[in-house]
């Protein structure tokens, strides 16, 4: 089953990734090129290119038999398909929908309950931030096999997202999750503005990709665990919800963190209340897959860092008996050292550390329950780069 973190500890040990590993991040065109993600024409030979959310990849397109249909280089027996109609706009959508969907939109662009005024010239820019970095979130969720469903759909389970700016009397809206609709303030797409926020609120990161991790980490909360039979677990690792998020906050921000917060939390938001230590340790969880996927993606490797730490024994984990225990293990360990050294890289370009978190050993134990609720609804997370 743990297939994902067997070939993950092979890859880390690995010094030269081989010629017959596929890169799980970018993809040969047809005429040999290499397309990433957010890729939407090849820059060799102009090619049109689609993103297909079931398969994971950006493949080169052919024409279809109708118009406006297309056919995927990577496997025309799949059938025919449509490019977004966000394409055009300012979102820049690259990814692909059945030919015969009823929806103009692509699953990532069909979770928009609201998006920002366009009327307004920077919101341009603005929501195209925005939605790249969505269509990273929703990719990611896909890949590893959770539901996303729109509200569109199922108005009681479903997932929707508000962007937008300043109500008619001035006041900008709150980021959060209420019952599966994520708002965002569409400023947290202005440099600027999202970097003095960060600095007022003392946080040592703050990204578009970081806010969705973390507010959808709230929805699964609702999905995977609120009815399920992982509360008494969830409540024993993360602490009990039902105590009172209001007086929580307040506390929060009147007091701050305790001052041992590093010894059992990802952040010091992760202690204001069990929810929220519940979001951050999932959007760090999903930080830490993806980034990991990427740098083996393209060959980086653990196995020549010379790094002084000592890893984390088996005993750090939620279920240390688990058949995968081991894999998510290593998983976890070679996490510690990809971070570190792709930190002594942005030092070396004046830039921020790229993980300026320290993970205590309950985090890790946080992590791997987040890993087995995820594993058992989507069965996915031990898959992510088999194929790699």
């Amino acid at each position: 089953m743990y297939r994902y973190f067997d070939q993950l500890s092979s890859r880390i040990a690995a010094p030269v990734i081989g010629e017959s590993s596929r890169n799980g991040k970018v993809w040969p065109c047809r005429c040999g090129q290499s397309l990433f993600f957010r890729n939407s024409q090849c820059l060799a030979c102009s090619a049109a290119l689609g993103y297909h959310p079931s398969l994971g990849c950006v493949s080169s397109l052919q024409p279809g038999w109708q118009s406006d249909t297309w056919l995927l280089d990577v496997d025309p027996a799949m059938g025919v398909f449509r490019r977004c109609a966000n394409l055009d706009s300012p979102a820049a959508c690259n990814w692909l929908l059945p030919a015969n969907d009823h929806d103009a939109l692509c699953i990532a662009c069909s979770l928009n309950r609201t998006i920002p005024d366009l009327s307004m010239a920077e919101n341009h820019e603005r929501w195209h931030k925005v939605e790249t970095a969505k269509r990273r979130l929703i990719a990611q969720l896909v890949s590893l096999g959770l539901q996303v469903i729109p509200k569109t759909v199922d108005e009681d389970t479903g997932l929707a997202f508000d962007v937008i700016g300043m109500d008619l009397e001035g006041k900008p809206p709150t980021t959060g999750h209420a019952n599966g609709l994520i708002t965002l303030d569409i400023n947290e797409a202005d440099d600027v503005h999202r970097e003095r926020v960060r600095v007022q609120m003392h946080e040592p990161y703050r990204t578009l990709l970081g806010h969705f991790r973390h507010e959808v980490g709230h929805y699964y909360w609702d999905r995977l665990i609120a009815s399920s039979d992982w509360l008494e677990a969830f409540r024993d690792v993360f602490g009990d919800e039902r105590a009172s998020y209001a007086e929580a906050l307040e506390g929060h921000y009147q007091q701050g963190a305790p001052l041992d917060w590093q010894q059992h939390c990802v952040s010091a938001y992760a202690t204001m209340h069990p929810w929220e230590d519940w979001a951050e340790t999932w959007a760090h969880y999903l930080h830490m897959m993806d980034a990991v996927d990427t740098a083996l993606g393209f060959g980086m490797s653990a196995r020549e860092m010379d790094f002084d730490y000592q890893p984390f024994p088996s005993s750090t984990l939620y279920d240390p008996q688990h058949p995968g225990a081991e894999a998510f293990l290593s998983f976890v360990n070679a996490w510690i050292e990809l971070a570190g050294m792709l930190n002594e890289l942005s030092r070396s370009m004046g830039q921020p550390d790229f993980y300026p978190f320290v993970l205590p050993s309950a985090v890790i134990t946080k992590l791997h329950f987040i890993h087995l609720v995820i594993q058992r609804e989507g069965g996915r997370a031990d898959d992510v780069l088999q194929d790699l």
